[in-house]
């Protein structure tokens, strides 16, 4: 959530900037732009003044004339400025040259004029005089922005880079509490997909995202608990009719009566294994430390007794954090698998940056397009073969249930030489030593 808030500082930070650099480019153009006006229309005041006070007679409005000095010879008795036959050499400067005739057209002279750049920082205003010869004018060039400016604008633009920065980074923490706030509700949900109660403080986008977790985290609580009501009712409700339906079966013939108890039972089984499935989601065993191995290698003795063909191999040491009882309940489900759906199975401890028991076993495996599905309630990977081994369909899921709660988790794979290899993850309750 870090890198939302500093991308949304960033955003609003980048965008002010932005801002502020079109309006100082703006504002330069437009100093530039006023300097230039100023500067043409005092220079076409004094080229009216001058041309007025050099030359004899009046011009006829609208269209020049040529006239002739008021003293003698081709230069005034001064030298500010001069008056040539042929146009100096430079650059003619366009926009200062329409800008010179506009502010001339105002002063009432209608003589044609150049703006010509003689070389650096020199320019000269070239007036026809209409006999071919040109009065020629100083002109100055638009003076730049004096260095204070400069100081002035980049002293500025600092101190609005470090307010804005300061604001933005408040703005965007606000902006981004309610998704923080997200993050960590979801990242602490419960092994029973409920959410913990989020104190609701903070600004007001804040409180009100935490309310809406807490009215979320209500309905799933209830949800749960309905679920959970539900399926012990049911439980309980079909223990009544079969327990009258065992009691009929025994006035049936034997070779009757074996099946309808077989029957019988597999539906016990089942309705069992549903309650328990639903009371280990809700169940909240205290984490003790367990040592995996002595555990695994009792509940593989446990199976072998009971005449299922389980065999525990090496096992390292190790020692995780989980609830012993459920744990215990989890491997026997895996072990059993392996042992009745595998034709036996073998059972190893693995240490490293985790505790990894595998178990694997001979059987046929599952199909590769169905191994996605081996931790879903009542799956059987052979439907065919419901009648042969009995069980509801649910070991590997509450299995799993019970593992994801120790913060662990189960792979299941085929094995490249055949067979099924169930792979439980935990981490352990001490790091190892480097």
């Amino acid at each position: 959530m870090r890198g939302l808030w500093l991308n949304l500082a960033l955003i609003f930070v980048g965008s002010v900037f932005a801002v502020m650099l079109v309006a100082t480019v703006v504002t330069y153009f437009v100093i530039n732009i006023g300097d230039a006006d100023r500067i043409t229309g005092f220079m076409a005041r004094h080229m009216v003044m001058t041309s007025d006070f050099l030359l004899e007679g009046d011009p006829p409005p609208g269209s020049p004339q040529p006239r002739k000095l008021r003293f003698g010879g081709d230069k005034p008795p001064f030298e500010p400025e001069k008056i040539v036959t042929e146009l100096p050499a430079g650059r003619e400067r366009p926009e200062l040259t329409i800008a010179l005739q506009k502010a001339l057209a105002r002063e009432g002279e209608l003589r044609m004029v150049k703006v010509i750049d003689t070389g650096p920082g020199e320019s000269v205003a070239a007036l026809a005089l209409g006999d071919g010869r040109r009065l020629l004018f100083a002109f100055p060039n638009p003076p730049g922005p004096p260095p204070q400016l400069w100081f002035g604008l980049l002293a500025w633009l600092t101190l609005v880079a470090v307010g804005v920065t300061g604001v933005a980074m408040v703005l965007a923490r606000r902006v981004a509490q309610p998704f923080a706030m997200l993050e960590r509700a979801v990242a602490s949900v419960g092994p029973d997909g409920t959410l913990p109660h989020v104190p609701e403080a903070g600004g007001r986008e804040a409180r009100r995202m935490a309310s809406a977790l807490n009215a979320l985290s209500e309905r799933l609580k209830a949800a749960m608990e309905s679920r959970m009501r539900l399926v012990a009712a049911a439980g309980h409700d079909l223990r009544t009719p079969m327990t009258r339906m065992r009691l009929r079966a025994e006035f049936l013939p034997d070779d009757d009566r074996t099946s309808w108890l077989a029957d019988l039972d597999e539906l016990d089984a089942i309705a069992d294994s549903a309650i328990r499935l639903v009371k280990e989601e809700g169940a909240g065993e205290d984490h003790v430390p367990v040592a995996l191995g002595d555990l695994a290698r009792d509940v593989a003795r446990e199976l072998g007794e009971a005449g299922l063909p389980v065999t525990a191999a090496e096992m390292a040491g190790a020692t995780v954090l989980a609830g012993p009882l459920a744990l215990r309940r989890a491997l026997r489900n895996l072990m059993t698998n392996a042992a009745t759906h595998g034709s036996g199975g073998t059972v190893r401890l693995e240490t490293a940056e985790e505790a990894r028991l595998v178990i694997e076993d001979s059987g046929p495996g599952i199909p590769e397009d169905m191994i996605g599905q081996v931790f879903e309630p009542f799956f059987r990977a052979n439907p065919g073969r419901a009648q042969e081994i009995k069980g509801a369909g649910l070991g590997l899921a509450i299995a799993r249930e019970i593992i994801e709660r120790f913060g662990g988790s189960i792979e299941i794979s085929n094995r490249p030489e055949g067979g099924l290899r169930q792979v439980v993850r935990l981490r352990l309750a001490t790091p190892p030593a480097a």
